[in-house]
């Protein structure tokens, strides 16, 4: 332990002598960039945290690059009512900030975030400012609709440094894509899960004046992708009145007339737990209504998994009776799929597939995480509840569940679930990744006559070459396609109502699960 402080102090030490205080000159002093893919994994998006320090976002860029990630999504920070504690330190002209000379400071909101803003956020000379106070950054805002009105309403951000913009640079140097998170809404007291739609207008007002801001700054880069939804909800069935659809559809018509062409990424999760949760026949109707949301603007709707949590299970049908994997029993109980969830993954997604709303691509978000860390596990400390670190092999599973629906495969989070070691000397899931990254996943298996003899046809991802295992006898494919997936065809007649199978490409590597079909 005392070697893993000291060389963490060490690193830092040295960040601090090597960086300097300009963000182009301290990218200069960061190692060069590596372009490579070295192992195209078929997770491809992650949510990340933004960095101050440059030389941290660019390796943090540059791993998820090389098991082949393309985008990055950040949440959007907390727009919170009333003087934040740690503003105390912001003094403008003498006066604090949340004080303006000679006009009635009606109501004041903070804004606490991991960026530093350009001239598109400020409007009103005097007023509105960018302030270095006690060796930090400060913005103030007004979100009068007059710079001369008598009143106004404030909102004050602090920055701990410019990491969405280091963010959004190393992305663009990367050929990768970055959705920012929208900012957050208010929570109501005592009901967290849903928006305070008394500062609803105030949230609107301010979430125009940001994406202004990145309007100047990254319209035209090809990193800029959109933004994502950060209050989360449910694809469920809903009230007619919905508190949380009625914030999507106020702040997305804000999107629409800042960043016209962008897309929306909105993430909702599922939850089949019985008692607690719904069943998957209420997806279809989550998700028209969150794509009602979309003001016209293209949307991806990247449904949580839930495995993580352990509100969803990973299980064949095959399995129902089986009990619960042991990282579920706290969760659920000592107890049987079907006694503790209404269905698997497979079976929310299935859902959500049958009836993707125009404008809308499916997504899957597998969460790369367990619901409780086990001892002597890494995970997350911090945000509680406590989160344990899962497997590769399991993360497989997830793809899996996920099936040939999604378009595309995204996952929450990369710090610290796919970073974090146990001990300094083994590995983390991303380096699992890695190695193991061409590992034969199939996400799809079905019995297929060509040219009228029958076999079995399977979808996934590293299939080519080798052999398959179907119930134990190995056989080769015939046949091999390539589309947004890879496919194979092998002679097979099926001789039970359950067929296992598991692949072994050309390279040698195995999957790490069977697919199994039930007939």
């Amino acid at each position: 332990m005392r070697q893993i402080l000291w060389l963490v102090v060490a690193v830092a030490f040295v960040a601090g002598l090597v960086v300097p205080d300009g963000t182009e000159s301290a990218q200069e002093e960061c190692p060069p960039r590596d372009p490579r893919v070295a192992a195209p994994y078929a997770v491809t998006g992650y949510w990340v945290i933004p960095r101050a320090d440059p030389c941290v976002t660019r390796r943090m860029v540059a791993a998820i690059r090389g098991i082949g990630g393309d985008t990055l999504i950040t949440f959007g920070p907390r727009f919170s009512v009333g003087e934040d504690p740690a503003l105390a330190g912001c003094v403008v002209d003498g006066l604090p900030c949340a004080r303006l000379s000679g006009k009635e400071v009606r109501r004041v909101y903070s804004y606490a975030t991991s960026e530093e803003f350009g001239k598109g956020l400020l409007r009103c000379p005097g007023i509105d400012r960018r302030i270095e106070s006690g060796g930090r950054v400060f913005y103030r805002v007004s979100l009068a609709a007059s710079c001369s009105d008598p009143v106004h309403d404030l909102v004050l951000v602090s920055t701990d440094g410019d990491g969405l913009g280091n963010l959004m640079a190393e992305a663009a140097a990367y050929g990768m894509t970055v959705f920012p998170g929208l900012p957050a809404a208010p929570q109501r007291e005592g009901k967290p899960w849903e928006p305070d739609h008394a500062h609803t207008a105030a949230l609107n007002a301010f979430t125009a004046r940001v994406l202004a801001d990145y309007r100047t700054r990254w319209g035209a880069s090809k990193a800029f992708g959109g933004v994502y939804q950060s209050f989360e909800l449910a694809a469920r069935d809903r009230v007619q009145k919905d508190p949380i659809i009625a914030l999507y559809a106020a702040q997305h018509e804000v999107v629409a007339a800042a960043l016209p062409g962008k897309r929306i990424v909105v993430s909702p999760y599922i939850d089949a737990r019985r008692g607690r949760g719904f069943p998957p026949a209420q997806v279809e109707a989550g998700m028209a209504d969150i794509a009602g949301t979309r003001a016209g603007l293209p949307m991806a709707i990247a449904v949580q998994d839930g495995r993580g949590t352990g509100k969803v299970p990973v299980y064949g049908g095959h399995e129902s009776t089986a009990t619960v994997e042991p990282r579920l029993v706290p969760v659920v109980g000592e107890v049987s799929y079907r006694e503790a969830y209404y269905g698997a993954t497979r079976d929310y997604i299935e859902a959500a597939a049958r009836h993707v709303p125009g404008g809308v691509e499916l997504w899957v978000n597998v969460e790369g995480f367990e619901p409780t860390p086990a001892a002597g596990e890494c995970g997350r400390v911090e945000p509680l509840p406590l989160r344990g670190r899962t497997t590769k092999a399991r993360i497989d599973r997830q793809v899996m569940a996920a099936g040939t629906h999604a378009s595309k495969i995204i996952s929450y989070g990369w710090e610290p679930f796919f970073t974090c070691q146990a001990r300094y000397d083994t590995p983390s899931l991303a380096d699992d990744i890695a190695s193991g990254w061409q590992q034969p996943i199939i996400v799809s298996a079905s019995e297929k006559e060509m040219n009228g003899r029958p076999g079995i046809l399977v979808e996934g991802y590293n299939l080519r070459g080798g052999t398959l295992r179907v119930q134990g006898t190995v056989i080769r494919p015939e046949w091999y396609g390539r589309g947004r997936l890879e496919s194979a065809w092998a002679p097979y007649t099926p001789a039970g109502p359950l067929t296992s199978i598991t692949a072994t490409n050309e390279a040698g590597h195995s999957s790490t699960s069977p697919y199994v079909i039930s007939r």
